[in-house]
């Protein structure tokens, strides 16, 4: 099998390129290798490289800066997965596209299911929900919330550098989801890319947590660590007391019996996927 991994630079790419499966040849592009904004580009490399699979980890993911930028988002999140689905059209070949819990409002009172209606608040989320909507209904698509992995830019090494610098954190306590750890999602993506049945899966690490229930989980598993010397006090605040320019949904945790059932595998809790990758992260030096 044959598969072109877009956003290899990124947490998602290296996750998948490092648990890619033993009879995989991996085609591996970043930005500059492929420009996402460019259809007729996307069309040029799938027609030249012929893969099996394409799996799209690549996103525009600036969620507050793309209120200002709404059409490179647009270019990026919404009109790069029709262009792939274009690409593949009729070649029986087949799209693993990664979309985000920012697709929904946040106003459920349970676990959103993949066949919810979406209503994005934001242009990140708007752009990814287009995106869904132009990979088609041939492709494999995978709504995830609060990516992280060693090396990545994210909110866990954010929290580790402010931890070391500050003697106190005020953290957000009112939005609510659940922290994913790249390794796993990539696993789950190679699984379903296998299963090769087309529709909406979510993945999430199992568990719920606030934003600041994930940034006292990670000073007490960095501390025991030694990746922090002291853990700082953290402060719970409100999302109007740490105002943005983007809406986020207060309440995002996602469903994922469907994909579970599917693949009929474990969910680990988002406590353990923080240590594995906290000592990950030690590694790293």
């Amino acid at each position: 099998m044959k598969a072109l991994i877009t956003g290899i630079n990124g947490q998602l790419g290296k996750a998948l390129l490092a648990t890619r499966p033993e009879r995989c040849t991996c085609v591996a592009l970043d930005r500059h290798a492929l420009d996402l904004s460019d259809a007729e580009a996307i069309a040029r490399v799938v027609d030249a490289e012929e893969p099996d699979l394409v799996l799209n980890a690549a996103a525009y993911t600036a969620v507050d800066r793309a209120e200002s930028e709404p059409e490179l988002a647009h270019a990026i999140n919404a009109v790069a997965p029709g262009a792939f689905a274009k690409a593949l059209a009729g070649s029986g070949k087949r799209l693993v596209h990664v979309s985000t819990d920012f697709v929904f409002d946040g106003a459920s009172g349970r676990g959103y299911q993949p066949t919810d209606a979406k209503n994005p608040q934001s242009v990140y989320g708007a752009s990814k929900a287009t995106g869904e909507d132009a990979a088609g209904s041939e492709a494999i698509i995978v709504r995830t919330s609060w990516v992280y992995a060693a090396g990545g830019a994210n909110f866990v090494r954010t929290m580790l550098r402010l931890m070391r610098e500050r003697d106190e954190l005020r953290v957000v306590t009112d939005q609510i989801g659940s922290p994913t750890w790249a390794t796993g999602l990539a696993q789950t993506l190679w699984g379903l890319a296998a299963k090769d049945q087309p529709g909406i899966y979510h993945h999430r690490d199992a568990g719920v947590a606030s934003w600041y229930d994930f940034a006292a989980a990670i000073a007490e598993e960095a501390l025991v660590l030694g990746l922090i010397a002291r853990a700082p006090l953290i402060s719970p605040i409100t999302t109007a007391d740490y105002p943005t320019l983007a809406v986020r949904p207060s309440f995002s945790v996602l469903d994922v019996t469907a994909t579970r059932t599917l693949l009929g595998d474990g969910h680990v809790h988002w406590r353990n996927n923080l240590k594995s990758m906290l000592i990950e992260e030690m590694t790293l030096g």
